[in-house]
C-alpha cells in the first residue's frame, strides 16, 4: 500500500479516534490517524480527564451496597436527556445501545484490556428532583485507576503494536481541510501539513503551513472532538433556553478543540444536529499554573458548600453542588452575572473538594497508594490546598465580615450584598440545631452520608459554617467553564454518518464528541457524568469496527 493510501483514515488522535483505530487493526486492516497537533498532545482531552466511567450494576457498586439496574439507569438517562425532537431518534437508539453496553460487556472488555477502578464509586450529577427527572438515582461514577491516562493506556499500547507491525501510522501536524468525495462517496482527505512545533501537551501550537497532503482510503472516521476551545463558536451556538451567553468564560479544553472538522464533515454531505446542546460547568476556577489560554479547572464538589449567586443570594432548590449542572448554569445566567460563589469551611474543603483532571490527582493518576492514603488524613489534598493558597479565586478568613470583604475585593463591579450573605449563612446554620430540618440541602447531606462511599471520603459531617472548630471560612469565586458539545454528526448504530435525508454517506463515519457521542446526541439535553469518556469508547469501537468491515 502506497504512502498516499490506507484502508481507513481516522481524523483525530483522541480517545474515540484511538479506539476506532485499534478496532481497524484488530480487523486486520491498515489505519492512518491524521492529527493536527504535535505528538505531545497524543490522547487529546481524555489525557486530562479524571477518568470517570459510567457503569451499571458493577462489582464495585455491589461492594458499596449500591443496588443498580439497567431499568433504573434507563429511567435516569431518559429523564435527564429529555429527547423531544424528530432528530433525536438516533440519539434514543444510541442511548439504549449504550445502556446495554454499560450494564453488559463494557466493564469486562475494559478489564480484559487491563483497566482497573478505584473501589469507591462516586455519586455525580445527583439531580435532586423527582424519580423520573434528571440525575443519577445511585452512585455510578467509577474512577479509573490511573485516571484519564489509565483509560488511554491500552489503546496507545495496541496502536503502538500496530505501528510495529507496519499496519498503523499517525501523521502529526496534518490538518484536514477537506474530505475527498468522488461519485457520492468519501474516498479520503486532503489538507495542510503544519510546521513542526515543540510545544508541550495542551499548549497552543502554530498554524504555519509547511506543505500539503492528500490521502486515499476506503473509509474515513471523523473523531475530531468538540468546540469548547473556540468561545466565539460556543457563543454563536448558545441556546436561548440557557439565557445570554457569558461574556467571560474559562476554557476546560485546549484551544485546538475548535470544532472546525464539523463544518468540513457537513460539506462532505453529513448532517449536523443538536448543535445548540452543550455541557458547560459552573464550578470553574482559574488555573494558577495555566497550560492554555484561559485555562480553568473544575471543582468536583461534595454537597455541603453554600452556593450563592453574584449578589449573595442562595441558589434555589435543587441547585446544590453536584446536583444539576445545566439547571445551575441556566439559573446563574438568569441573574445577569457570569459568576457565583461557594462559601464553606476548612472541614468541608478537606473532605469534599476534588479537582477534575489527571494532573490534579497525582495519587490516582500515578497509582500511588502512599499518596492516596493522604486523602483520609487531616488536611486537604495537596492540589486542592495549592489552589487555596495560590488560586486567584479563593478567599480565606477567620470571620464572616473578613470573608465578605475578601469576596468583594475579587469583584470587578461591586454587586455582592454583604448583608444578604450574612443572612444566608446565619439562616443555614440555624437549620443545624436539630436532627430534622426544612432545608432541603441539609436533608440531602444527611441522606448522602447513608451511602458508605460518601460518608468515608466525600461528604463532611454536617456542621455550622460559623463553627470555629470547622474553620477557617473559605469562599471561592466560580466561573463558567466550557467543556463538551452534546450534538454533532448524526450517525446510525453502525457509526455511519447520515445525510439530510437520513441515508448513510458512503465511506464516512463519525465517533466521539464530533458525533454527539453517538447518533448526533446520545445525551439529549443533559448528561449523567462518566458518560463522555464512555461515549468515546463505545462510539469509537462501533465506528472503527464498521469502517473496517466496509473496506
Amino acid at each position: 500500500m502506497s504512502p498516499a493510501q490506507t484502508d481507513v483514515i481516522v481524523v483525530g488522535a483522541g480517545l474515540s479516534g484511538l479506539v476506532a483505530a485499534c478496532q481497524v487493526l484488530d480487523a486486520g486492516r491498515h489505519v492512518t490517524v491524521l492529527e493536527q497537533e504535535p505528538a505531545a498532545s497524543l490522547g487529546g482531552q481524555a489525557w486530562w480527564s479524571f477518568g470517570g466511567l459510567f457503569l451499571i450494576d458493577s462489582p464495585e457498586q455491589c461492594r458499596m451496597r449500591v443496588r443498580d439496574s439497567i431499568d433504573l439507569a434507563r429511567q435516569d438517562w431518559f429523564g435527564s436527556a429529555g429527547f423531544d425532537r424528530p432528530e433525536d431518534e438516533w440519539g434514543r437508539r444510541w442511548a439504549d445501545a449504550y445502556l446495554e453496553f454499560a450494564a453488559g460487556e463494557k466493564r469486562s472488555w475494559l478489564h480484559g484490556l487491563g483497566v482497573r477502578f478505584f473501589p469507591v464509586v462516586g455519586w455525580a450529577e445527583r439531580g435532586g428532583g423527582v424519580a423520573m427527572g434528571h440525575g443519577n438515582s445511585v452512585p455510578r461514577f467509577h474512577i479509573t485507576w490511573g485516571t484519564g491516562p489509565g483509560v488511554l493506556e491500552p489503546f496507545l499500547a495496541r496502536f503502538a503494536a500496530g505501528v510495529a507491525e507496519g499496519r498503523a501510522r499517525i501523521l502529526h501536524r496534518h490538518r484536514v481541510d477537506e474530505l475527498i468525495v468522488a461519485a457520492g462517496r468519501v474516498t479520503g482527505a486532503r489538507g495542510t501539513v503544519l510546521a513542526a512545533s515543540g510545544v508541550g501537551r495542551g499548549e497552543a501550537s502554530n498554524r504555519d503551513a509547511d506543505g500539503s497532503f492528500s490521502l486515499e482510503a476506503g473509509a474515513v472516521v471523523v473523531a475530531s472532538g468538540g468546540i469548547g476551545g473556540d468561545h466565539d463558536l460556543v457563543r454563536s451556538l448558545w441556546p436561548e433556553r440557557l439565557g445570554t451567553p457569558p461574556a467571560s468564560m474559562l476554557s476546560g479544553v485546549p484551544a485546538h478543540v475548535d470544532g472546525r472538522m464539523l463544518g468540513i464533515t457537513e460539506r462532505a454531505g453529513a448532517r449536523l444536529v443538536n448543535t445548540d446542546r452543550m455541557w458547560h460547568y459552573t464550578e470553574g476556577i482559574a488555573n494558577h499554573a495555566p497550560v492554555w489560554a484561559r485555562h480553568g479547572i473544575r471543582i468536583l464538589p461534595g454537597p455541603s458548600s453554600l452556593w450563592l449567586d453574584a449578589t449573595g443570594r442562595r441558589l434555589p432548590v435543587p441547585l446544590f453542588p453536584g446536583f444539576d449542572t445545566l439547571g445551575t448554569l441556566e439559573h446563574i445566567l438568569s441573574t445577569g452575572h457570569d459568576h457565583s460563589w461557594f462559601v464553606l469551611t476548612q472541614a468541608i474543603i478537606e473532605k469534599e473538594f476534588a479537582l477534575s483532571g489527571s494532573e490534579q490527582n497525582p495519587d490516582l493518576t500515578g497509582r500511588d497508594l502512599r499518596l492516596l492514603a493522604q486523602r483520609i488524613r487531616p488536611g486537604a489534598p495537596g492540589p486542592v490546598e495549592a489552589f487555596k493558597e495560590k488560586g486567584a479565586d479563593f478567599v480565606v478568613a477567620d470571620s464572616l465580615p473578613e470573608l465578605v470583604q475578601g469576596m468583594r475585593a475579587l469583584e470587578e463591579t461591586p454587586v455582592l450584598d454583604a448583608a444578604q450573605v450574612t443572612r444566608e449563612v446565619f439562616a443555614r446554620d440555624r437549620e443545624l440545631a436539630n436532627p430534622f430540618s426544612k432545608d432541603s440541602q441539609i436533608t440531602a447531606l444527611r441522606g448522602a452520608r447513608k451511602y458508605l462511599g460518601d460518608k468515608l471520603i466525600r461528604v463532611a459531617k454536617p456542621h455550622r459554617l460559623l463553627d470555629p472548630k470547622a474553620g477557617p471560612l473559605i469562599a471561592v469565586k466560580l466561573h463558567v467553564l466550557t467543556r463538551k458539545s452534546l450534538g454533532g454528526v448524526q450517525t446510525d448504530l453502525s457509526g455511519r454518518a447520515l445525510d439530510a435525508a437520513g441515508q448513510p454517506v458512503p465511506g464516512l463515519y463519525a465517533a466521539g464528541e464530533a458525533s454527539g457521542f453517538g447518533g448526533g446526541g446520545i445525551h439529549g439535553y443533559r448528561a449523567l457524568e462518566g458518560t463522555f469518556l464512555g461515549g468515546c469508547l463505545f462510539s469509537g469501537r462501533v465506528a472503527g469496527r464498521s469502517a473496517a468491515e466496509a473496506v
